[in-house]
């Protein structure tokens, strides 16, 4: 009887180790298989940098991450903005896969070819890898034991260990009981202390609020910044001012604003018509047209004209290519179209590079008289007010008519104060009877 126990045990132990052997086995395929694969994943891993922005542009501010380290992408999915002097550049990723590795923190500073994150290919919307199964725990081999041992050896396991000795339960009530004495001592003194009178604050101030926020100024307004005071240093600025009756415009605007957005899509504006009597006077004041470079005097017979709009972020300037050859809806297509992409912070460096003169429309947000400033190397700019009804004398009789005051702020080096009140009565003259643009032979 006593041989048949040893018997049974041993062969117990024998399949108690086999099996143990063999999960070890299983689970040591599993492992190196799971480490040949990472280990091949890891290898095409693809290191992303900061990519090349403009020829003028070597740096840029990290904005935001739009992914964080274990996020899937897409290829071509944005994963970081990097805010320049001029526009913001989006970093998008090369391929679909995971980002391992963030390289770089918000607000650094980052330069063109330098390290931004780290991406492993795979599965565009692949989700993490789920944690692997929690397998028997090593530590507690008893329960694999009992599951292999014979029943016979089952029922005669020993017993549970017996509970501690009463020594250490009294030692911890003991102890809980001094402990507790302490945390109400405590709560008492926090009672005592809070019946106490407090001390007399600061006095505050007698009304109104007195903060102050401090707010790091992005590379855009310092830029912007910089050009202006540059402008304000460099050009000899002049402004000359004068007043439109915006009768006929209006009158012509509301004639055909309904046709004309229903046959080409587009709302037919006040800009359309100044940037056409601008590209015309331009033509016939070449100067204004024109800029310094160095000791020569740069004339041009195209009109880029720079129209200014109004971002979260800044001013930006837009160009408008070649709108000498352009009429009344090709304009306002293409204000319309670069004004969309400024608002929604999609301009390119192509979009605002040159210009060679700028028209500011303040009276959108209901400015009635300003003086703009140059945006160098240009040699002026056009500054447009609300349109406010006063009264007028017309052939002898007071009225009230829409009237509109024109600003143009030009460099005093390149225009002469004929040439550049010539400029703005030519614009008067087109606005106020916009028939006479069809009568140029520019």
């Amino acid at each position: 009887m006593l041989s048949q126990r040893i018997i049974a045990i041993a062969r117990g132990r024998g399949l108690w180790h086999g099996a143990a052997a063999a999960r070890g086995w299983n689970a040591a395929r599993a492992q190196a298989r799971k480490s040949q694969f990472h280990t091949s994943r890891l290898l095409q891993a693809e290191t992303v940098k900061v990519p090349q922005m403009a020829e003028s542009i070597s740096e840029g501010t990290l904005k935001s991450w739009t992914k964080k380290e274990g996020d899937t992408v897409a290829v071509d999915e944005e994963v970081a903005t990097i805010e320049t002097d001029k526009i913001d550049v989006q970093v998008n990723a090369p391929q679909s896969g995971k980002i391992v590795k963030l390289l770089a923190n918000e607000e650094d500073t980052v330069v063109v070819g330098q390290d931004l994150f780290i991406i492993e290919p795979g599965e565009a919307g692949e989700s993490a890898a789920p944690p692997p199964t929690k397998e028997a725990d090593p530590a507690t081999p008893s329960e694999a034991k009992d599951k292999s041992e014979p029943a016979d050896q089952q029922t005669n396991k020993k017993l549970p260990p017996p509970p501690a000795p009463a020594s250490a339960d009294k030692k911890s009530e003991t102890k809980e009981v001094v402990t507790k004495p302490k945390q109400s001592e405590a709560v008492k003194k926090d009672k005592k202390e809070s019946s106490k009178p407090k001390e007399t604050a600061a006095p505050r101030p007698a009304a109104g609020s007195r903060g102050e926020t401090r707010v790091k100024m992005s590379r855009m307004r310092l830029r912007i910044s910089e050009r202006l005071k540059e402008s304000q240093n460099a050009a000899a600025s002049l402004t000359t001012f004068n007043e439109i009756d915006m009768s006929s415009l209006m009158e012509m605007r509301k004639k055909y604003k309904d046709q004309i957005q229903k046959e080409h899509d587009v709302k037919l504006g006040f800009m359309s018509a100044f940037a056409r009597a601008c590209t015309l006077a331009l033509q016939e004041i070449p100067a204004a047209n024109a800029s310094i470079e160095g000791d020569e005097i740069v004339y041009r017979d195209y009109v880029d004209l720079s129209v200014a709009v109004a971002t979260p972020k800044g001013l930006v300037t837009p160009v408008v290519r070649n709108a000498e050859g352009m009429g009344f809806i090709g304009i306002e297509k293409e204000i319309s179209a670069l004004g969309k992409k400024a608002r929604d912070g999609k301009l390119t460096l192509e979009d605002m590079a040159g210009g060679t003169f700028t028209i500011s429309n303040g009276g959108v947000f209901g400015s009635l008289f300003g003086t703009p400033i140059i945006n160098l190397p240009q040699a002026a700019v056009l500054g447009m007010h609300a349109v406010k009804e006063k009264p007028v004398v017309v052939n002898g009789q007071i009225v009230i008519r829409p009237i509109m005051v024109i600003a143009l702020t030009y460099d005093h080096r390149l225009l002469d104060g004929r040439e550049a009140v010539t400029f703005l009565v030519r614009v008067k003259e087109y606005i106020e009877d916009p028939r006479k643009m069809l009568l140029t032979d520019f």
